[in-house]
This record gives C-alpha cells, structure tokens and sequence, in this order.
C-alpha cells in the first residue's frame, strides 16, 4: 500500500508532519480528515513504498495479520457511504441558505474547504450537510468549486455554476454568492407575492366559472325550454350558439381535455428542444409585458457580474467571456459574443455595445463614462442599481394590472351572459303581448 507524506494543521493550530497509509490520494486525505487535520501538503513517498515491497519480498516468516475488527469494518463501510454517489436534489430555500451561509463565512476570511467543513459540522442545517461534505470532498481532491456545485446538485443550476466559476476566476467568490443569494431571495419573495397577489384573483375565476356552469346548464337550459313552448317564441342566436356548445363540451369533454394535454406537452417538448432554443428566447424579449422584465433581468445580471469581475482586476475580455456564460438567454448570449468579437478586435467596450443594438442608450453611456474616468466597475454597478429599480417597478406594474385585468374579463363574460337571458326573456314577454 503506498504511504504519503503529510504536512497538516491540527486543530490547536500548529504543524505536524508524518506518514500515513492509503490505498490512493483521496483515501490519504479522509484519513487526514478523521484525525482532525488539515493537510497544508500531501505528497506520496516514494521511500516508503520501496521499503514496503522490501520487507514483503522477505522470506522469513512474519506474523500473520490481525483479523479485522468490527469497528474497523464499520469505519470502512461508514468512509464509503461518505463518498459521493449520486446528485441530491434541494430545495430552493436550502439553496439560498446554503449561499449565504458560505458567502458569510468566505467574506469573514475563511478559505472555502474550511468553511464547507464548517457547515458539514453544523447541527441545523439538515440536508445541507451532506451537500457540503460532498462537495469539500471534490474541492479536496483538486477540482473546481463550479463543477464540484453542477456534479454534487442540479439544483443549483447552470447560472448559478457559472457565476461560481466566474467568482472563482476573479477571486471575488464571497462577493459573488452574496449577489446570488439576494437575486434567489429576489426571486423568491417575487413568487411569493405574485402567489399571494393571483389568491384573489383564483377565487374570481373559480367564482366566475361557476357561475358560468350555472347558466349553461341550469338557466338557460330552462329558459330555452321556456320560450320554445311559447308560442311564436324564438331564441336569439347567441343563446343557440351557447347551447350547441354546451351540448358539444358535455359530449365530447374528454377529447377536449386530451387535446388540452397534448397541446400542453408538444409545447413544452417543442420549447425544450435545442433547436427551438433560439426562437423561443428570442419570443420572451419580444413579449409584451414579459419582455421588458426579462431583458431588465439580464441588465441587472450582467453589469453586477462585470463590475464584480473587473472590480477584481479581471481583463475586460475575460470578464465578458464569463458574463457570457452565466447568461441563459441563446439570444442575447448571441449579442454578447458579437461585443466579445468586437473588444477582441480592439474597439471599445461601449462602442461594441453600439454595433450590437441590442443594450439601450442609458447603459451604454455610463460605460462609456466609466471607460473615461478610468472607473468602469463603479459606473457598471451604479447602472446594475438603476436597472434593479426598474426591474421592480416593472413587476410591480405587472402584478398592480392583474386584478383589474381579470376583473374586466369575469365581468364581461357574466354580464354577457346575463344580457342575453335577459334579452330572450323581454323578447318572449314582447312575443305573448302580440
């Protein structure tokens, strides 16, 4: 069995050095880990291994190894349970959590595989200790944060692993999660009051539905019956049209239901393909009302997100590169690679945002102020400040237009319905007086 060499921190703070025997490097370190140590190095011995094989190549007789004990066996079994498996699934509260909680404790000066250890050991977190053991075991073994976050959890998303890596990239990881945990509670708190703001309106609907059923089923089906046994009586031809659809719904209900269900699914199958990607991103800036929102969205992203990179010294084309790849939308990910050509090319950031077209007038000329002063984070954050201010007046305008918006339509189709039962009745009462 190789032996490595170590040289660890223990938990009183000093300096220890040794040897240990694993079967391979990452076992090397979860023995480190066990012990309660904190490797600073670790390489294998090459003289411990040489002298190893010796001693087996020797002919004398040795005495026989120990059988194994049951709290061995229990150890070894417990290490292999600790090794990561499969992705975990959490929910969108325990991601915000587990943000903070990391961007608190690497903004306090601690480094990230301390901290992750930090928050394996807490009590209360729940489900969120094992997401960190596994991904303090990947850091551990050399790999990226970003990549560790996409193999341990697809809750975390492609957005949120692509700004890791660009906080990575830039050092600035404890400002960028800091960012990322308030657009989550941003989001959140969004779903939460459109959730609460849409009960009111549920309850109109659900009412105005009812109401609805009653007249096709019950009083118009009556007054029908009413005014065909009047003589001379006729039924206006909105009610006739009402009734064969009615009759039409009540035969044939589950057809429509189906239909409604593979409509629903060819849909979705059509707007996950990759193909379609680039149509329907582009169809969500078009959109009335969705648009604005979704490209102020971006806004905010992007200069946050470039103003942490070149803040931390990132070059410009990098930064955008990284920027790029935290975007989700095909479309204006295609704008961005066209100001990526441009700056790589040697024009200036806030000309190439000109070629483009797509970046309006405001946002470009406070880039262009802070290429001039020599400040482009600041002037990049001061912009991602005033579009966050009007991403929220945008919802909030979004969500002030749906009650009245649902009102006028709950009230124009009841009260269409109610003028045409009341038409055929003044229509029959005119009909006996002749």
């Amino acid at each position: 069995m190789p032996i490595f060499a170590y040289k660890a921190l223990s938990a009183s703070g000093g300096v220890q050095t040794g040897e240990v025997d694993a079967a391979d490097r990452p076992e090397a370190l979860r023995v480190l880990d066990r012990r309660g140590l904190q490797p600073v190095s670790l390489k294998e011995s090459a003289s411990g291994t040489v002298s190893a094989a010796k001693k087996k190549s020797k002919n004398e007789p040795g005495p026989k190894p120990a059988p194994r004990s049951a709290a061995a066996r229990d150890n070894k079994a417990k290490e292999a349970d600790n090794t990561p498996e499969g992705p975990l699934k959490i929910k969108r509260a325990e991601v915000i959590m587990f943000t903070e909680e990391l961007s608190d404790m690497l903004g306090a000066g601690l480094q990230l595989e301390p901290a992750l250890q930090s928050m394996e050991n807490r009590q209360e977190l729940g489900g969120l200790k094992e997401v960190a053991s596994r991904i303090r075991q990947l850091v551990r073994d050399g790999m990226n944060f970003s990549t560790a976050l996409k193999r341990v959890s697809p809750s975390f998303g492609p957005l949120y692993c692509s700004l890791a890596a660009a906080g990575e990239a830039s050092g600035a990881l404890d400002t960028i999660l800091k960012r990322q945990a308030h657009y989550l509670k941003t989001l959140s708190e969004l779903q939460a009051r459109l959730i609460l703001a849409l009960i009111y309106p549920a309850f109109l609907v659900l009412a105005g539905i009812g109401v609805a059923v009653v007249f096709v089923t019950v009083l118009i089906p009556q007054l029908t019956k009413l005014i065909e046994s009047t003589p001379g009586g006729k039924l206006p031809a909105p009610i006739k049209f009402m009734m064969m659809a009615a009759d039409g719904v009540k035969a044939y209900w589950y057809v429509i239901l189906i239909l409604i269900v593979a409509a629903g699914l060819f849909f979705k199958a059509w707007k996950d393909n990759p193909d379609n990607r680039m149509t329907w991103d582009s169809f969500k800036l078009r959109a009335p009302m969705i648009g604005p929102v979704v490209a102020s969205r971006f806004y905010v992203q992007f200069l946050e997100t470039m103003a942490n990179l070149a803040g931390n010294g990132l070059p410009l084309l990098r930064a955008l590169e990284l920027s790029r790849d935290a975007t989700q939308n095909l479309a204006l990910r295609g704008q961005l690679n066209v100001v990526i050509d441009q700056v790589g090319d040697g024009r200036a950031f806030s000309k190439a945002l000109i070629r483009t077209g797509a970046f309006p007038p405001l946002l470009i000329d406070m880039v262009s102020v802070g290429e001039q002063t020599g400040k482009l984070d600041m002037s990049l954050r001061r912009a991602a400040e005033r579009y966050d201010k009007e991403l929220d007046k945008s919802l909030s305008r979004i969500m002030a237009l749906i009650m009245p918006t649902i009102l006028i339509i709950m009230a124009s189709l009841i009260g269409t319905m109610a003028y045409l039962m009341i038409t055929a009745i003044f229509q029959t009462i005119k009909n006996l007086q002749h």
